[in-house]
């Protein structure tokens, strides 16, 4: 640090921290004045922590403190840049957590909140395991927490993970299943690399984690009709979650059981927003016409676009949409 001319500025900045917060020169509050400078730098407004449970919970307190602090600040500097006026967002990981836990991870001997003061969300290990469960079941139960005692506060979906052996899918075999159950369940999503290219899981000769985390399949994407087709699947779902906040912050409302179709809807403040996503069938277009319930949530004469298809359709008089050679999904948006 000396040879690069930066030591005297560093050390004034080290000192101006623990003069201005009153922190003891503790190791953790170095790390957090450094990690918070990548905040005061460059306007990041949130943190992924790996391995959270792997010290006191109050330290992530005292770290969130810091982050928000630091972002504010930054926002008052750099009014021209920020996008908005959302606070730091922190999410963590504190292996095993499940969204049924709600605030108090289960540890055996004891229960830990990470959640007050300190963490927006946690990664949630359990929606990998519902494989068994129907996409109603387990979107009813997810949206009830989130909007019940979990109100306030999120849940970072996965279905593959860089160090959990027992993902989803581990032989792809169902890589669109895979797509819609994560991509369309409520809570934010974590794609793992590769997911939306159904990268091979099981490599021969690999010990451990290292299976997990296989070269990515470039030519695959770039030549496999297969490949392709799973990619495009991705890809239109996630534009179609991108689009909407509704689809994982809203609430959940279940309209028919064949096919499978529901709404969700988001009212926060002067932003509304309402979808309506019906499961159709495998991911070959399927032949004939069919006549979707919409549900209330769009008014009889609404112009919708169908998103994965293309397709623009006007609600009826009786709440449906007639849509003509459907895809695999029909994704229900406001026509704009």
């Amino acid at each position: 640090m000396k040879k690069e001319g930066r030591y005297a500025s560093e050390m004034a900045e080290l000192d101006a921290f623990f003069e201005r917060t009153g922190y003891p020169r503790a190791p953790r509050f170095y790390i957090m004045k450094w990690q918070a400078d990548f905040i005061n730098d460059y306007g990041i407004d949130g943190f992924r922590v790996d391995t959270a449970k792997h010290t006191e919970a109050f330290v992530w307190q005292e770290f969130r403190a810091i982050c928000a602090e630091t972002f504010g600040q930054w926002k008052a500097n750099h009014p021209e840049q920020q996008l908005d006026q959302s606070p730091f967002y922190l999410v963590g990981e504190v292996y095993s957590y499940d969204l049924h836990h709600l605030k108090e991870h289960d540890f055996g001997d004891k229960k830990e909140s990470y959640f007050e003061n300190s963490f927006d969300a946690l990664i949630n290990f359990h929606l990998k395991s519902t494989g068994a469960q129907s996409l109603d079941s387990v979107y009813q139960d997810y949206a009830k927490i989130l909007n019940g005692p979990m109100a306030g506060y999120g849940t970072l979906n996965f279905l593959t993970s860089h160090d959990d052996g027992a993902p989803f899918d581990l032989a792809r075999e169902k890589p669109f299943e895979t797509a819609t159950r994560l991509l369309l369940a409520p809570g934010a999503a974590q794609i793992y690399y590769g997911d939306e290219s159904a990268r091979p899981l099981i490599i021969e000769g690999t010990q451990g984690d290292a299976t997990l985390r296989s070269f990515m399949n470039w030519e695959a994407i770039a030549n496999d009709v297969q490949t392709k087709s799973v990619m495009a699947h991705w890809q239109k779902l996630g534009q179609f979650r991108a689009r909407h906040f509704a689809i994982g912050a809203g609430v959940h409302q279940s309209l028919a059981t064949a096919p499978y179709t529901f709404s969700r809807q988001l009212i926060d403040g002067d932003y509304e927003d309402a979808v309506v996503v019906a499961i159709l069938g495998d991911h070959d277009p399927l032949d004939a016409s069919i006549d979707l319930f919409v549900g209330a949530g769009f008014a009889a004469g609404t112009v919708l676009h169908e998103a994965y298809t293309g397709q623009v359709v006007t609600v009826s008089a009786t709440q449906t949409v007639r849509l003509d050679q459907p895809g695999p999904l029909a994704l229900l948006e406001v026509h704009r």
